[in-house]
């Protein structure tokens, strides 16, 4: 039987006044202003969308795996200046997703990893499915593999 899948990005209010700070005050909670340069390059976990060329984001450090076990984990991540909490259907693959190599990681509900994998984005559905098998796995975070920054969760459905 296959296992629907709900993905969550960040929620935007998370970020509310980011953009307003000075560069220097950014500069104090480990944050930096950017312009992109590039596309892709710049996935915000907002939106799960890449920032368009040109685009202000600001790339700055998030506790991603806010847990009591030793998987606890933060790294770095980029907002947009306008972004809002994406929202997906049932079983929907953001398209940032789809051109990117990435690493599954796989928590039962103690916050312990119980499966990981390293997929090409445009095969993520059936990743995900089969990562759900494993009737231990509660949640699991998407990483890009290269960099492997924090993308997004993944919970049952």
């Amino acid at each position: 039987m296959e296992t629907n899948f709900k993905i969550k990005s960040l929620n935007h209010t998370e970020f509310l006044g980011y953009f307003e700070l000075t560069d220097l005050e950014l500069e104090k909670i480990g944050a930096i202003r950017m312009t992109v340069d590039k596309f892709p390059g710049f996935p915000c976990r907002v939106s799960l969308e890449d920032a368009q060329i040109g685009e202000e984001v600001i790339l700055l450090p998030y506790s991603h795996h806010k847990t009591t076990s030793p998987y606890q984990a933060s790294g770095p991540i980029f907002i947009r200046k306008k972004a809002t909490t994406a929202t997906f259907e049932t079983n929907q693959i953001p398209q940032m997703l789809n051109h990117r190599l990435l690493s599954l990681r796989g928590y039962d509900k103690n916050g312990m990893m119980k499966e990981a994998s390293v997929v090409e984005g445009n095969t993520l559905k059936e990743s995900i499915i089969k990562t759900f098998e494993n009737e231990k796995i509660e949640y699991i975070h998407i990483h890009n593999a290269r960099p492997g920054c924090y993308n997004c969760l993944v919970e049952r459905a």
